[in-house]
């Protein structure tokens, strides 16, 4: 697998709208790719695609993305922005973990954890954060493993749990990094927060080169977990991912096809590439 795993927001129809505001909060972001379903944003050198979907799902901070600043003036820029019209989870100020550190929700309800820090402590720029709550709390060692387990080049950076003087409940994951086929994740549980849970409204989207690849991916998510239409998936901790070709993009972006493509895809729930390309 050469490409990378990157997160697709889903928007009640305004996915340009928030394309655009993320491009003018994150330095060196743009608009690289668009079509009528999506609209993808590239900052930093990572992807987000946002996606035109419906008023379905909504944001929660059960998936937040860990954002690091390597400056004052950055961290209070960024924080700021997406502060408007925003709410702050915790306010920007001096933490054990960060000398500036905030965790706030946008005005379309995506989480960010704001941190002044140096880009080499993380290794990316954006970093998805995972909070195992509800019926998942006390799964997120478990999940860690598993996906690791899935993904070539992928390990486990580091697992910090609770202590009985901790205001969570002990042996569960404080805080986790690891990565996936070279992606930096993070990973939490919290028994204080059990109304949120993981959704479509952020997904991970899985670029895969050849039809192998899909078919992989496919069986070893929906063994335990549950199949969806057009690629979409939850695996067994109902985390959300999308399986989808490489060449999709290109299909998508070919007029002459577009359309028959769009409706052979509306029908299957794994891709077929081979398919994809005879529509």
């Amino acid at each position: 697998m050469k490409n990378p795993i990157y997160p697709c927001l889903w928007f009640n129809g305004n996915a340009k709208e928030g394309a655009k505001f993320y491009c003018s909060v994150f330095y060196n972001s743009s608009i690289v790719d668009e079509n009528p379903f999506v609209s993808m944003v590239e900052s930093s050198g990572q992807k987000f695609m946002c996606f035109n979907g419906g008023p379905e799902f909504a944001f929660n901070p059960s998936v937040s993305f860990f954002v690091v600043c390597e400056t004052e003036e950055e961290t209070d820029k960024t924080w700021n922005k997406l502060l408007e019209r925003g709410t702050a989870l915790m306010p920007l100020g001096k933490y054990d973990w960060s000398s500036k550190y905030g965790w706030v929700e946008d005005r379309f309800g995506v989480s960010w954890q704001i941190s002044y820090s140096k880009m080499e402590d993380v290794g990316q720029k954006f970093t998805p954060s995972l909070m195992f709550t509800g019926k998942q709390h006390g799964k997120a060692e478990e999940a860690i493993q598993y996906y690791t387990s899935l993904f070539k080049n992928s390990g486990i950076v580091g697992i910090l749990k609770y202590t009985k003087e901790e205001n969570d409940v002990a042996g569960t994951v404080k805080h986790a990094q690891f990565t996936l086929n070279k992606n930096v994740f993070m990973a939490m549980d919290s028994a204080l927060m059990p109304q949120f849970s993981f959704n479509e409204a952020i997904s991970f989207v899985v670029e895969c080169e050849s039809q192998e690849e899909i078919d992989y991916f496919w069986s070893k998510f929906t063994a335990e977990g549950e199949e969806g239409q057009c690629g979409w998936l939850k695996d067994k901790f109902s985390v959300p991912w999308q399986i989808i070709p490489a060449i999709l993009r290109d299909l998508m972006n070919d007029t002459s096809k577009s359309e028959r493509v769009i409706n052979a895809f509306m029908q299957m729930k794994k891709f077929d590439i081979q398919k994809l390309r005879e529509a």
